[in-house]
């Protein structure tokens, strides 16, 4: 069906709408400020593991769900304590980290079966971070084939499963990798 909507005397041709209400929290939320709260100080505080998406606590850091993912199983690392600067790590705040990051690649490897990873940290708004007071660390997994036509050319992510599934899996896989105690 050929849709046509004319905006500021354009007339725009659409084949088709793509209802995304779940996206309202975060068009509503775009542009606040840290001071109303970091999420990564707020979330860990308030003890609702499942409610905020934290999939693992350890020592110094922990791990949680992307609530507006790039790919199905995006996860993010950060430590407990509220810092921007990668510098400013303890020793074992950048162990703890690592140790963690390594953990949640083999629960997303055992889930999902990527092809590859993107992950990384982004450090100052220049280079692209959402939360710039508190760092963090992103695990993407991809797939061959996974930037389409929706991606590039619609600017939209499909995502094949809700975020209480992708939790549900990564939760489990993420305890098993935990007793197995191994990184590689």
């Amino acid at each position: 069906m050929l849709l046509t909507e004319t905006v500021s005397g354009t007339l725009f041709l659409m084949r088709e709408r793509l209802w995304a209400p779940w996206r309202l929290q975060y068009v509503s939320n775009a542009g606040k400020t840290e001071s109303e709260g970091c999420i990564f100080c707020t979330k860990p505080a308030e003890q609702q593991d499942a409610e905020n998406l934290i999939l693992w606590r350890s020592t110094y850091c922990f791990a949680l769900l992307n609530l507006y993912p790039y790919t199905s199983g995006h996860t993010m690392v950060a430590p407990y304590r509220h810092t921007a600067d990668i510098a400013d790590l303890t020793p074992d705040e950048s162990l703890d980290l690592w140790q963690l990051m390594q953990k949640c690649v083999r629960a997303i490897q055992q889930v999902y079966k990527p092809d590859g990873f993107n992950i990384g940290f982004n450090l100052g708004r220049a280079a692209g971070a959402g939360i710039e007071g508190h760092l963090h660390l992103h695990i993407v997994p991809r797939w061959h084939g996974d930037t389409n036509f929706m991606t590039t050319i619609g600017e939209v992510r499909v995502l094949p499963e809700s975020l209480e599934q992708t939790y549900a899996r990564l939760k489990t896989a993420l305890e098993e990798a935990m007793r197995d105690g191994r990184t590689d």
